[in-house]
């Protein structure tokens, strides 16, 4: 029988015998209430009337003992209610009329037989009707006892078999429920019943028995996805080194044993941590996983040096069932790089080599320029000054750029030479302003020098002639981006301890978007009229960096720029 079915059958009986006993009690309660009425309403009103008739009676001789008497016998034919009352108050009536017209003590005796007769017939009424109202009370009590011990069985019933036969199926469940969860496929539930417990049983049962059957397909699936995982670490080009959340090494392929030198039986299962103490290679990646740095590492490798870059893959899941995020460790992987760093090397190289050579003849040109334009050896026309002073122009710029390739391949190369000493800020900032006050003077550029909050003794501990070229790129672009009759301004001022060196123009300024790639190599500004190389802002970046200082650009379209260094 189904659950529904039982508790409806159940509930449903239990309710109808409720009402039933409801019912009952409110017929017999009834009933009682009438019986009572009855006998309160009707034979205990003549029993008054008659005791009245005879107190006026024995006081016959009294006027207002007559009209007493009289009165309650006219209450009492209203009041007739039980079979021979109505002829006994006939008769009452009919001698009272005889004793009034002759007083005599047989008239009296008639009249006195006559009430005791009514008051007999009612006292006997009164008897029977509460016999009746007794045995109307015993039937109810018997019949709410009956049905009041009935529903008490049947509660009993319900409430001692319907929550076991509910609740029990339902711990079984959350009991095969619990093993499912751990694991155990091979679960059934055998629940001797039917309706829907039987259904959730069968249903769980095949349920199960699908897990089960997909367990036990899947552990060779799993096996094989694991080859298949482990043949592809392992014919890697790159090393890659596999923690577990405790920092044990679970996997290690054989290009990261070459590189390490470590042995695969010696280093699984191992802390990395242990084994760093004595493999250099692992402890500078732990260092580095830790520091997050970008830089390459260096490796010697296969007979060479060899270059790596470190990623760092941290492995992490969401707990199944759940919201916590469970920590599974991490893969070290070793890119190699080595193939791109020889070819930026040689290109480095032949950068360095043609810029080097590239000055010699560029030098001479310029050179001779200047001698064309020394008049000792012959004037020139206007259009020969004009050619002399465009190739004294590109030779210039070509010596600039030359200059910017030597330094860019410094940089790549990492071969910054460095010549760090303590150097007035006075005089850095001088330099600067005199190699760029012709331009400005030629161009009717107001370049102003400001150093006011410098006292004359405060030095910086900085290279020279770096220090100068990169104020001088600072300048050098102020003043391109400038106007007739504009200021230019060359300044340092105290800050935090160093030394802030700043130009600053109020040309046609620089879009903030572009604010984070302007130090980029090779990177200009979208619509700039000025041709450049994109190097110059990258080479100042990397020799402020190089001497221990920050380097950043304040800047508005349309409002001007201003380029800074802290050192």
């Amino acid at each position: 029988m189904k659950v529904k079915t039982k508790l409806t059958l159940g509930v449903g009986t239990l309710f109808l015998m409720i009402v039933a006993l409801s019912a009952i009690g409110s017929i017999y309660i009834n009933k009682s209430k009438r019986d009572t009425k009855n006998i309160l309403v009707a034979n205990y009103n003549s029993l008054v009337y008659s005791k009245n008739m005879i107190q006026a009676l024995d006081n016959s001789q009294n006027p207002n003992s007559v009209r007493e008497f009289e009165n309650n016998l006219v209450l009492e034919g209203e009041n007739l209610t039980e079979k021979g009352e109505k002829e006994s108050w006939t008769a009452l009536k009919n001698h009272y009329a005889e004793f009034k017209n002759s007083q005599t003590e047989a008239n009296a005796i008639a009249v006195r037989n006559d009430l005791t007769e009514i008051m007999r017939q009612n006292m006997e009424a009164i008897q029977r009707k509460s016999d009746i109202a007794i045995a109307t009370s015993e039937n109810a009590y018997m019949w709410i006892i009956a049905l009041g011990s009935l529903c008490f069985l049947v509660a009993s019933t319900l409430l001692f078999n319907i929550p076991y036969s509910i609740s029990n199926p339902i711990i079984t469940l959350a009991n095969s429920i619990r093993q499912i969860a751990n694991r155990n496929y091979s679960e059934r539930i055998n629940l001797p019943m039917d309706g829907e417990f039987a259904q959730l049983a069968s249903s769980f049962n095949a349920m199960a028995e699908k897990l089960e059957e997909y367990e036990n397909s899947n552990l060779k699936q799993q096996v094989i996805n694991k080859k298949r995982v482990e043949t592809l670490i392992e014919n890697m080009h790159d090393p890659v080194i596999g923690l577990d959340e405790m920092g044990r090494i679970v996997f290690i392929n054989e290009e990261a044993l070459k590189v390490s030198g470590l042995v695969k039986t010696d280093a699984l299962g191992k802390y990395a941590s242990e084994i760093s103490v004595e493999n250099d290679l692992i402890r500078e990646l732990l260092q580095r996983e830790k520091s997050t740095s970008a830089d390459t590492l260096k490796v010697y490798a296969d007979a060479r040096e060899s270059y790596f870059d470190l990623d760092v893959v941290a492995i992490s899941f969401l707990e199944t069932g759940g919201n916590n995020v469970v920590n599974a460790g991490k893969v070290l992987i070793l890119r190699n790089i080595t193939r791109y760093k020889e070819l930026e090397f040689a290109k480095t190289n032949f950068i360095a080599t043609i810029s080097h050579e590239l000055k010699t003849p560029i030098s001479a040109i310029k050179m001779g320029t200047q001698l064309l334009k020394n008049e000792n050896f012959g004037v020139l026309s206007s259009s020969q000054k004009e050619l002399i002073n465009s190739i004294e122009e590109d030779g210039n710029r070509l010596l600039k750029i030359t200059g910017e390739l030597l330094n860019m391949s410094q940089v790549e190369s990492g071969n910054i030479e460095l010549h760090i000493s303590d150097y007035n800020v006075k005089e850095l900032l001088a330099k600067a302003y005199s190699l760029n006050l012709k331009y400005a003077e030629n161009n009717d550029i107001h370049l102003v020098l400001d150093d006011q909050k410098i006292e004359g003794e405060t030095t910086v501990r900085a290279d020279f002639d770096k220090t100068v070229w990169v104020l001088n790129n600072f300048l050098s672009n102020a003043l391109k981006h400038s106007f007739s009759e504009m200021e230019v301004i060359l300044g340092a001022v105290p800050s935090q301890g160093k030394i802030r060196f700043f130009v600053k123009d109020f040309g046609s300024g620089i879009d903030t978007k572009y604010h984070q790639k302007i130090f980029d190599r090779y990177f200009q500004v979208p619509g700039n009229s000025h041709n450049g190389t994109g190097l110059g802002l990258s080479i100042c970046k990397s020799f402020i960096e190089k001497m221990g200082g920050d380097i950043g650009v304040l800047s508005k379209e349309g409002e001007g720029s201003e380029f800074w260094f802290t050192i």
